[in-house]
């Protein structure tokens, strides 16, 4: 059986002022809360981590040593990177909204949302075998993709789910496929 574990890198400038992303680090109160999650964490056979400093200072936080992985990168939002979301709205409303009704377009020169879907994709079907825990620490995005990719749900879907900072996600496979796994409280 194989375990993987996604987490969510710690909060960042970008998500307080919600505005997409550009390279940048974790705020200070998101080390203290990074740090305060690590006990809850069980050995790892392997991490991987995006190569961003939000994703590898999460994992220096965690006390992780991560293998950096390009396929877990976030989304690439081109010319929006470090806009705000309002910022967007109000400058090219056509184009945002058809960014996120249409997940085959990337009206920001950037990545579309189905592109992700496919990198995250194939990414775990080189895990599914793996055996152990992996843990991934990564973006939201990029564990949503993970999420619809497991449920095999429309990529349409991709906003559906909500990923905070440093949410865990657990899935487990049996070598054939992956699937959701909820821990409990006894866990």
């Amino acid at each position: 059986m194989t375990r993987l574990t996604w987490i969510c890198h710690g909060s960042t400038a970008a998500n307080r002022e919600a505005r997409f992303p550009k390279d940048e680090p974790l705020n200070d109160e998101a080390m203290i809360a990074t740090q305060a999650i690590a006990p809850r964490l069980r050995r790892a056979d392997r991490v991987f981590a995006s190569p961003t400093l939000r994703a590898q200072q999460t994992a220096d936080a965690l006390g992780l040593q991560a293998e950096f992985s390009e396929a877990l990168a976030d989304c690439d939002f081109g010319r929006w990177a470090g806009r705000s979301i309002a910022e967007i709205q109000q400058a090219e409303p056509e184009n945002l909204a058809a960014w996120m009704a249409r997940p085959e377009e990337a009206p920001h020169g950037g990545e579309a949302i189905a592109a992700v879907c496919m990198r995250v994709k194939a990414w775990m079907s080189e895990r599914l075998q793996a055996g152990g825990h992996i843990v991934a620490i990564t973006h939201a995005a990029v564990i949503r993709a993970a999420i619809i990719n497991t449920l095999q749900a429309p990529v349409s879907s991709f906003w559906i789910a909500d990923i905070e900072p440093l949410a865990v996600v657990h899935m487990t496979s049996n070598g054939s496929r992956w699937s959701l796994r909820v821990e409990g409280a006894a866990s």
